[in-house]
């Protein structure tokens, strides 16, 4: 058992033979992709407020200094970013702030919301409605939390980081691994696309680099619901002293998310962090979001490349570069998903109160697409349907047809 997994009720047996074949897992067992993605974003970073204060983390602002942004700014960003072409509108917080945060919660109050998750659903509404695609990164949530946005998101995500108990989550407002697993596990019961991923060099060693990917694999196996991890190492800033891991640590635990993880979830490494052109053989097939209007605001030295570096590092490996949507192929609707891509089956429901099955472990009855069986909610198929140039914009990249340089 996980540490505080017990807390959650999250209950996942990580055989310790898997693991020990996990850890002999070099690059050469396994295979190269064909192909490389990214999407086009825009980084929103909707509260610099944190309950948790990881050692490691430049994002989070003390009480008094915590930034929140108001919606004439979310909805300028937006309108700058979908005019550059992008499809993504990146939300990204700290967990719920707490108590200490008095003035965001008194800004959230003038503008009629009682917490940070009511007002994230009113900054995806400014996203769709400037023609970008919501995916968010609330942090631990409940299935409450999930069901209070789940209709204005396009996918969903966050760090598992490690099942490890680290001393870099220490403190009194520590996070922990049960959290996140509850998190990974809720997202999957509602059926929500979701990312995920762990962090190297914090303070875990190679044992809990792969329990962290098989606990991963497990709660996908029971929802479908994982399209992409990230293999993200940390990185030297002006908080921690944190040493980048070596290429060659990065290349064993990219290979061994390839070789834990089912073909069908993506290994996504950062490339601005990263020297993911190194990685290539690795198992690599993704390079997550990308913006070409706002900076890394979690990693703000790091600047993301432009889009031929990102060329660069697909021409490394042989592959060829797509722009895709946030929600990856598979889990878009019919009609809208790519011609020969494989869909993914319909998300999953709870079972109850029937102790006798796992959660998830009876699937939706897929009938009509606007039945709950979609992964997509309504809005959200509803706006990449749009007859305009958004919705073409969303459908060009969903189809790849959309020129990358554009």
């Amino acid at each position: 058992m996980f540490p505080a997994a017990d807390d959650y009720d999250v209950e996942i047996a990580v055989d310790p033979e898997t693991v020990d074949r996990l850890l002999a897992v070099s690059p050469a067992d396994v295979e190269p992709a064909a192909e490389l993605t990214f999407s086009r974003n825009v980084f929103l970073p909707l509260t610099t407020a944190c309950r948790y204060t990881c050692t490691y983390c430049t994002y989070y602002d003390a009480p008094g200094e915590a930034s929140l942004l108001t919606p004439a700014e979310i909805r300028e960003q937006c309108r700058i970013g979908a005019d550059a072409g992008c499809t993504e509108a990146l939300f990204t917080f700290g967990d719920d702030p707490d108590d200490r945060y008095v003035a965001i919660h008194d800004r959230l109050a003038e503008w009629g919301h009682d917490s940070i998750l009511e007002y994230l659903r009113e900054a995806c509404t400014i996203a769709l409605e400037e023609g970008l695609l919501p995916h968010s990164n609330p942090g631990d949530l409940t299935e409450a939390g999930f069901e209070t946005v789940r209709d204005v998101n396009a996918s969903m995500g966050v760090m598992l980081e490690t099942t490890a108990d680290v001393n870099a989550h220490a403190g009194g407002r520590r996070k922990t691994p049960g959290q996140r697993l509850n998190t990974i596990r809720a997202a999957g019961r509602l059926g929500v696309p979701f990312t995920t991923g762990i962090l190297v060099g914090i303070g875990e060693d190679w044992r809990d680099r792969a329990e962290s990917l098989l606990a991963i694999r497990e709660l996908h196996e029971r929802y479908g619901h994982v399209q992409e991890v990230i293999v993200q190492n940390v990185v030297p800033n002006e908080r921690s002293d944190f040493e980048r891991p070596s290429v060659e640590t990065m290349r064993r635990v990219v290979a061994m998310a390839r070789a834990a993880l089912p073909t069908e979830v993506s290994v996504q490494v950062p490339p601005n962090l990263t020297p993911a052109a190194e990685l290539v053989d690795c198992g690599i097939d993704d390079l997550g979001g990308v913006s070409p209007v706002t900076e890394d605001y979690i990693n703000p030295a790091y600047a993301w490349p432009g889009l031929e570096e990102l060329r660069a590092v697909a021409d490394a490996g042989g592959m060829t570069l797509h722009e895709r949507l946030p929600t990856h192929d598979r889990y878009l609707p019919d009609g809208i998903r790519r011609s020969g891509a494989v869909p993914a089956a319909p998300p999953s429901r709870a079972t109850g109160g029937d102790a006798s099955k796992p959660r998830g472990s009876e699937p939706r009855a897929a009938t009509d697409p606007g039945s709950d069986a979609e992964w997509l909610p309504a809005p959200i198929r509803d706006r990449i349907r749009a007859d305009d140039v958004h919705g073409r914009r969303f459908r060009r990249v969903a189809d790849r047809e959309a020129p990358l340089e554009a």
